[in-house]
């Protein structure tokens, strides 16, 4: 056999095997069919109001291919383009028109959503919608956005003190600031009250603080919040969707310092930060308290109170679920509480501190350093302390100092034994309506139903509701009514 022959017969061989193996490879059997149609996990994405120029948390669609065949989808569109609020991610790719975008045989894919919505001007949610259109052999299918907007006025920090706290002055000294209930306020990092500065917080006023954001009322500032109860003042976070209404920490606090004149907190709800609110003396007493009438403070990560030195007045206070303690009153001050409401059923976590401590002391771990004060009084009257842990009361007491306190008529969850406990039920359910969501309402076998003290009710005649104590009052800051 010459050698033309052995040429020609390598090249058939290899010809054959080439055949064989490329009949052998699979092949991308796509489905072709006019009447094949994806199927997704939402026939619409419903966005909760965000705030403008806020971008919202992300949403996903969930895209399934239930054949047996794999399919590739010629267009994937949001028929807003650029122009639009929204903006989606295909697959792991951003962009707002995406071509041949294939998915296996009986798997799916991911599209994500997120939406930013510019200012309007005005005081009402706007509607924002969109499509996301799908386009397979030829068969169209859309998948509705809709998300709501509210326009708000923004403070955003301008300054940064000692380097690690962002702020903005919004009342600067001797200032007369008004809050009004014209369009939220969204506070980005600490909105502070200056010295002989003040601010009125008018009723019906919604202030968002965003991560790490507060309000600061610093010493010889004073602040007024009045809300009424059917228009209550709310400070929360700034992430308005479904699933951030409970989650606490969202933001940091309200720190109020020694006032020129009486702080005042009428019907406002306090809710999600860390501290609701921090209570301190930075030099000394200037003779005025903070006043606390119908506010709730609930789900807080850390305090709910936390005090330094301070004086308080508060009357139907409730405060609940707190991941720290509900009240922290340290280094002393003097503190009147009638008829408030403290309830721990904290459930994020393991709560190993009481709900309500009080103390003549601080000990601030980071200074190696223990501060007193003299706790000129600690009055609970015709209050409930309880929550989900054995001991929701502690004593703390240096006797360098003075230390003066009292429970009277109230329902503790407590072992304590003192003297200063009077009249005082101890460890019986208060049987609230529903604590894991903050509704201490009492139910109607509870035992603090006509066990107050008619001179405390007296003080304090009407509840949080409006509801008459009279004649004979029950305990917290609910009266029964069936």
């Amino acid at each position: 056999m010459n050698n033309s022959t052995h040429t020609l017969l390598r090249l058939l061989f290899i010809v054959f095997v080439f055949f064989i193996l490329t009949s052998c490879e699979k092949k991308d059997d796509f489905i072709t069919d006019s009447s094949y149609t994806l199927d997704f996990s939402a026939d619409s994405i419903v966005f909760d109001t965000v705030f403008t120029t806020i971008g919202s948390t992300s949403r996903n669609l969930i895209v399934y291919n239930n054949s047996d065949q794999p399919v590739k989808i010629s267009s994937v569109r949001l028929l807003g383009g650029t122009s639009s609020a929204y903006r989606i991610n295909v697959d792991g790719q951003s962009g707002v028109s995406f071509a041949d975008v294939e998915i296996a045989a009986n798997d799916s894919m991911f599209v994500f959503m997120t939406v930013k919505i510019d200012p309007n001007n005005a005081n009402k949610p706007l509607v924002v919608e969109d499509e996301i259109r799908f386009i397979t052999n030829g068969n169209e299918q859309k998948i509705s956005l809709v998300a709501w907007g509210q326009d708000a006025h923004y403070i955003v920090a301008n300054k940064l003190l000692n380097g690690y706290l962002p702020y903005r002055i919004v009342a600067a000294e001797g200032q007369h600031i008004v809050w009004q209930a014209d369009k939220p306020y969204v506070v980005y990092g600490y909105a502070v009250v200056d010295s002989t500065g003040s601010l009125f917080v008018g009723p019906g006023v919604k202030v968002h603080f965003h991560k790490n954001s507060g309000l600061w009322v610093y010493k010889g500032g004073s602040i007024k919040v009045n809300g009424v109860a059917e228009n209550p003042v709310f400070f929360r976070g700034d992430r308005l969707e479904q699933s951030y209404q409970d989650i606490p920490g969202q933001w940091d606090r309200i720190w109020l310092n020694e006032g020129s004149i009486n702080n005042e907190f009428n019907y406002a709800i306090i809710e999600n930060g860390f501290i609701g609110l921090q209570l301190e003396t930075l030099d000394a007493s200037m003779g005025n308290m903070l006043k606390l009438n119908n506010t709730v403070i609930r789900n807080m990560s850390g305090w709910g109170i936390f005090s330094r030195f301070y004086t308080v007045e508060a009357r139907n206070v409730v405060v609940g679920n707190c991941g720290l303690d509900n009240v922290y009153l340290s280094t002393g001050g003097s503190y009147d509480f009638r008829h408030c409401t403290f309830g721990n059923y904290w459930s994020e976590g393991v709560r190993q501190t009481p709900g309500v401590i009080i103390s003549n002391y601080y000990k601030d771990l980071y200074a190696q350093t223990t501060y007193l004060g003299d706790l000129d009084k600690a009055y609970f009257g015709n209050c409930i302390v309880y929550g989900n842990i054995e001991e929701e009361l502690a004593i703390e007491k240096d006797a360098a100092v003075a230390f003066n306190f009292k429970f009277e008529n109230c329902l503790i969850r407590t072992s304590l034994q003192h003297d200063s406990l009077v009249n005082c039920i101890k460890n019986k359910d208060p049987l609230f309506k529903d604590a894991s969501l903050n509704d201490y309402r009492l139910t109607e076998n509870s035992p603090a139903i006509g066990k107050g003290k008619p001179e405390v009710g007296q003080s304090v005649p009407w509840d949080y509701w409006g509801i008459s104590r009279l004649p004979i009052p029950d305990l917290g800051a609910f009266q029964f009514k069936p």
